[in-house]
Parts: structure tokens; sequence; C-alpha cells
């Protein structure tokens, strides 16, 4: 439904439609960074509306949230399409099937820009409803696309360079496109992408995501140590939890107390359960579950270091959510990751070398001095990033992308 006049609307404000197949309550960095983003353009004035797939109630428990519809104020709505549940390492996500019959949702609001999250589904629906209403359409992309080519039903190099084609193609449709990291280009371009495109952060929360001060007591509550290390995200194979796992018995030979605590579920978890006992750290590892923003914020605080192995991150909204938090980082030399980690805030290892890890691990985890260095560094990046700033952005480049498209 359209939402009516937006609060606070000016002649220069916006009417922004956002296209996604990932969204609350799937528990994804692209739903936390649209979140963010809207509450902070419809602040603005702007005027917001989600097109977005429905999720069953069993997926608002995973997430341990309510069945209800979010509340981000009165000048955003949603409009929710019904998916088909696929395989990813959430076991959450929907694919909606575009078939171009959801016109009069899109028209009654009658956008000024389409902004695209994806590539497939709801995002095959953008680019129809941009030609039809003639409106520019803007695109980010979000995804390592090789690593997704992983959870595609049929696997061949055919396939494979059929699916990296498409993606090029889909992006030249869009006025605009940007991407949370250098890496995506990189990636696209290797494919054969001429565009160019603007490497934009996704917005982080730095109002919430910050650090806290009384954290022996925050230790107590979650029953975590003093030696603690921190990794959120989904626990899927592309992520390579296994090898901080492997370094934990490495960093116990000289930190005894160490442990690592993991916030997230997947597809991999058993296994890595089974990994953790077969190396006799099981105790030391602590698997959490799905855990909240307001309750993410204190599990980061309790960590002395947050470490991310990832190989498919295309910037890591968690990585920065605990740079918010004043927490130095090791991770791995891939794709977006050194991108964003550096000598203030930490370091960077090779990817599956979990020697090299726990030699980092160790060396942050007995410096106090110069964790406090790396973590006021990681703190001071992201605080570049906070939703003002990256909302800012958004209103030149949606005003940018009007004005090329009208130029046309």
């Amino acid at each position: 439904m359209d939402p009516g006049p937006a609060a606070g609307m000016t002649e220069n404000s916006m009417r922004i439609a956002l296209f996604s197949d990932n969204f609350y309550p799937e528990l994804s960095g692209i739903s936390d960074s649209l979140i963010s983003l809207a509450e902070e353009l419809a602040a603005r004035g702007h005027q917001i509306h989600f097109y977005v797939p429905k999720y069953a109630p069993e997926d608002y428990s995973k997430a341990r949230q309510p069945y209800r519809e979010l509340d981000l104020g009165p000048n955003v709505a949603f409009t929710r399409f019904a998916g088909i549940p696929f395989k990813t390492g959430t076991g959450q996500a929907h694919g909606v099937i575009p078939d171009g019959l959801r016109h009069a949702a899109v028209c009654d609001f009658n956008p000024d820009v389409i902004h695209t999250q994806t590539f497939y589904g709801l995002g095959v629906e953008a680019l129809i409803e941009s030609r039809r209403l003639r409106v520019p359409l803007v695109g980010t992309n979000h995804t390592a696309v090789r690593e997704f080519l992983r959870y595609m039903p049929v696997k061949s190099e055919w396939t494979d360079n059929l699916v990296l084609k498409y993606v090029n193609w889909y992006y030249s449709q869009c006025v605009t496109v940007t991407a949370p990291s250098q890496s995506v280009f990189r990636e696209m371009k290797e494919s054969g992408f001429k565009k160019e495109g603007i490497a934009l952060s996704n917005p982080i929360a730095t109002e919430v995501f910050k650090p806290l001060r009384d954290k022996a007591a925050l230790r107590k509550k979650w029953r975590v140590g003093n030696s603690a290390i921190i990794h959120a995200g989904r626990l899927a194979n592309e992520r390579s939890i296994d090898v901080m796992i492997r370094a934990l018995p490495l960093v116990q030979k000289e930190i005894p107390e160490a442990e690592l605590v993991l916030a997230g579920r997947g597809a991999d978890e058993q296994e890595l359960r089974g990994l953790a006992e077969s190396l006799k750290v099981g105790g030391s590892v602590k698997f959490l579950g799905f855990i909240d923003q307001p309750h993410l914020v204190e599990v980061m605080n309790v960590g002395k270091v947050f470490a991310i192995t990832s190989t498919a991150d295309t910037q890591s909204m968690v990585m920065m959510q605990a740079m918010a938090c004043g927490i130095p980082i090791v991770g791995v030399n891939a794709r977006a990751l050194p991108e964003y980690i550096n000598a203030s805030n930490g370091f960077v290892v090779e990817p599956g070398d979990a020697a090299a890890l726990a030699r980092k691990l160790i060396e942050v985890l007995r410096n106090p001095a110069l964790r406090k260095k790396l973590g006021a560094g990681g703190r001071k990046m992201a605080v570049q990033f906070s939703p003002p700033a990256i909302a800012e952005r958004w209103e030149e480049i949606y005003k940018g992308a009007i004005r090329k498209f009208k130029e046309r």
C-alpha cells in the first residue's frame, strides 16, 4: 500500500522504491544495511517503499523476532510477495519468481527512482518496472557471484559463465551501479563488465554498535571469559569457520583460557561442532545461535578480538559492526576484507592458514595497548560510514541518476 504524503516532505524529497530478495527477518548484511538506510532517508523527508519477499512464521522464530511487519515510521511502507525458499547458509532465503504482474503495487507508489539490491527475482521485477514507469534504475551488487554459484541447482562451467554474463548484462541496464567494495567490480570486470561503478560502504549503525562500558558484567551475563575471540555470521562453508576452530588449539597453547564465541546459525553448524569436539576444544567453542542487534552489541563487546575467515564477503557488516564497537580485527586476505582491514584496526593473514591466524590472535590477546590502539582505529573508520553520512551519499547518487536518465 502507498504510505501517503511523507512527513516532512519538501520539493527536494524523493519517492524511492527499494527492491530486494533479501530482507527482514532474514539475517543478512543486506537486510541490516537497507533498514538503516531507509530509516535515515525517511528522517530526511524522503518516502521509501520496500518490495521484498514474504517470510513464514518460522523464519521470524529463527531470528527470534515477533511475527509482524517492521515499523520504520510513517515514511516507510512495505509490499511483500510470496517466494520460494531456497538453500543458503542460513536456511531463510526466499526467491520471488518474477512474472511482470506486480505493476499495480509499484505504479501506485509512483517512484522517482528504483533501487535494486539483487539481480534475480525481485531484481528482475525492478528492471521491468523501471522500463514500464520510465524511471531510472540504480543497482547495487552485494554479491560475490562466483561464491553465489555454489547454491545453483545445476553446476557446470557453462552455466557458471552464463550466470556471470547475465549478472553483467543486468547491471549494465542500470543508470548507476554501486557495490560495497571494489572487489565486486574487479570480479565483474574479469567477466566482461564495462560500466564504471561506485564503491560505497553499507551504512553502519554506529549509534547502536558502539563500545559499552561495563564489559565485566556483560562477560558474566554471556558466560564468556576474559580472552574471547568473537565471530558473527552464518555458519556456512564459504565463511571457513573451520579455520577459526583449527586455530583455537594453537592459541590455547599460549593462552589456555582463550575461547571462540560464534553468533549465528547455518548449514555447517553440526559439522563445526563435531570438528571442535575432535580437536578437544568443544568446551571452548560457544555456539550462541541467532542474536538480534541489541544483544549482538553486547556479544561484540565481550570479545577481545573479532576474527573473520570468510572468502566470500563483499564487505562484511558484522566485521564493520565489531569495528564500531572498538574491537580489533584479524581477518583474511580475501575479496573485500583487505579493503577495510588495515594497520590502524587489525591484521590480515592468508586464507586457510590456521597457524598464521592463531599467531595474530595471540598477539592481540596478549597486548592491551595494541588492542586499545586497534580498537580506536576501527571505531574511527566505522563512524565514517554512519547512516547520516551514507544517506547523504545516496541522496547524491539518486539525484545524479535522475539527471542522467532525463538527459538520455
